[in-house]
């Protein structure tokens, strides 16, 4: 096979024996290895790529938090706080009310087909609008005849107006449910809470997870966004892979020009445990280089922002109640003790710390009964993890992936609403994670933040809030410490870091295009840096035509 040799500006390696480099050597998609021209010739004649002569090269990002789902949303109608920029690179501005949010919704109505045809809007995020939740009387102001439902920023509540309601048949008195809160009259005021709440209007919506996960479409848009951000290994974390998303999803990452390596982790969810662990076990041979199966997601709580996560005593700072769980205790259990037994790795989603107590524990008894000396079951975001806790969960083996953007998109609202000044400024602990030696990883949580492991790296690093306020500036890394957070830390999570997460012999050429280089600009311009593409196995995507 012909040898390609990549020549930049810089290369950052996070190789420790070769930390920089200027030239990359590649054949049949894998490093060959990284130095000078002299100390590559002995691999033979190659091809001298001088493309990337001005940039800078780091190891592909790897999205250890994300959902395919980023793409499916950006049919349906933009409405969060914040401005978001969607896969074809138009930025949309936020809706800054819930009047704003209304008269978006009233402008894409106009565009519908159908009177009849789902109105679906996402990305609502009604802290921000102090006490004013959005009800079905909000959306019935857009139309009471036509199915409209609006996901919020966290995906943990989705807001549906009344003829969506009066569809699944919830529009009705004597409704007794933790996710539905009910209005004066007695009836629900709309707002769905969790899984079982959400999953009975979902579908009269058009936000049916499982025809998400089929979306061709999606997944492409997907592709697109991650060659812009230079990620060239993402998860989907949380798919039910029904057999006609998964046929899907082996034809499109088989096609030559498909640029990234999915990672889709199968839901616990509508199914029994020992059913989700034995399927997951058998993906694990379909498995290509470009899509890898066999792992599991568990959701165990919701969102802090929305009230919904589980947290220790004292609880929300506002007094809210306290937050929902999303898996019965015993069901955890199972899904630990049998996932060990059969190899099956999982990640599980605490946000809560409450939440992230329950996994400790019960991963610690499961534990006893199948030891397992390189499980690495992570926690995602785990956001208010405590120091005692990150050492037991070092002491079990185990890994986190934290929600460093949410300092950034939330950051004030903890600190004054959610949980208080104390707990915000510890939450998303990387510095401790990494002093106390348990492995950690950042993520975006696309499409809850914009995927940008730049960004997620800029928020790791300066822990600014939304106001340009310096939230637990003694949980900041440096630079270095964020590359390896958003390369070699979720790579290890996903067991892909001897395959990917540095540039080094005989792992896969997987590299970030970029204009300059992170670790020498100004910690806080890190999130300016511009990326020009990827490649990706050896294969070269340039972000202007993705």
């Amino acid at each position: 096979m012909t040898i390609t040799l990549f020549r930049a500006r810089l290369i950052h390696t996070l190789n420790p024996a070769r930390p920089q480099a200027t030239h990359v050597a590649v054949r049949d998609g894998i490093v060959l290895g990284a130095g000078t021209p002299g100390e590559l010739a002995g691999w033979g004649p190659a091809r001298l790529d001088e493309r990337f002569a001005d940039k800078v090269l780091v190891p592909g990002f790897v999205e250890g938090h994300t959902h395919l789902m980023e793409g499916a949303l950006w049919r349906h109608v933009y409405v969060g706080w914040h401005d978001r920029t969607d896969p074809d690179g138009r930025t949309w501005p936020g809706a800054r009310s819930i009047a704003a949010v209304i008269e978006r919704l009233r402008e894409a109505q106009r565009a519908l087909p159908h009177p009849d045809t789902p109105l679906v809007g996402w990305g609502l995020d009604p802290i921000y609008f102090g006490n004013q939740r959005c009800s079905r009387a909000d959306l019935d102001q857009v139309s009471r005849t036509r199915p409209i439902g609006v996901a919020h920023a966290s995906l943990h509540i989705l807001n549906v107006n009344s003829a969506a309601l009066q569809a699944a048949g919830w529009l009705r008195p004597g409704i007794d449910h933790p996710g539905v809160p009910l209005g004066a009259d007695g009836l629900p005021t709309g707002e769905m809470k969790g899984p079982e709440a959400m999953g009975a209007v979902a579908d009269r919506v058009g936000l049916d997870r499982a025809a998400l996960a089929g979306d061709e479409d999606a997944v492409r848009r997907f592709a697109r966004l991650c060659v812009r951000q230079g990620v060239t290994t993402a998860t989907d974390l949380a798919s039910p892979l029904p057999d006609g998303a998964l046929e899907m999803l082996q034809r499109v990452t088989a096609e030559t020009d498909f640029p990234v390596r999915l990672v889709p982790l199968l839901r616990l969810m509508d199914q029994p445990p020992a059913a989700t662990i034995a399927r997951a076990a058998a993906l694990r041979s379909v498995s290509t280089d470009r899509l890898r199966l066999g792992r599991v997601k568990v959701v165990a709580d919701g969102s802090i922002q929305g009230f919904s996560a589980r947290l220790r005593a004292p609880g929300y700072h506002n007094g809210a109640p306290n937050g929902l769980w999303y898996i019965a205790p015993e069901q955890l259990a199972q899904a630990y003790e049998l996932a060990l037994a059969q190899g099956v790795q999982i990640h599980t989603h605490t946000n809560g710390d409450e939440a992230t107590e329950l996994a400790i524990e019960t991963l610690t008894r499961a534990l006893a009964r199948h030891p397992s000396p390189d499980h690495r079951f992570t926690l995602q975001h785990c956001q208010l993890a405590s120091q005692a806790q990150m050492r037991r969960m070092k002491t079990l083996g185990m890994a986190v992936n934290l929600f460093a953007n949410h300092h950034y998109y939330w950051g004030d609202e903890h600190y004054a609403t959610t949980v208080g000044p104390e707990r915000a400024e510890r939450m998303n602990a990387c510095r401790s994670a990494l002093e106390i030696g348990l492995p950690m990883a950042i993520h975006s949580d696309a499409p809850v933040t914009p995927m940008s492991p730049l960004f997620t790296a800029w928020c790791a690093v300066n822990r600014l809030t939304g106001s340009g306020r310096v939230q637990g500036s003694h949980e900041r890394i440096s630079p270095a410490q964020a590359l390896h957070a958003v390369t070699l830390g979720p790579a290890h999570t996903l067991h892909l870091d001897g395959e990917v997460g540095s540039i080094e012999t005989g792992k896969r050429a997987d590299f970030a295009v970029l204009h300059d280089d992170p670790l020498a600009v100004d910690p806080a311009a890190i999130r300016e840096v511009a990326v020009w593409g990827t490649v990706q196995a050896g294969r070269v995507f340039e972000a202007a035509r993705a």
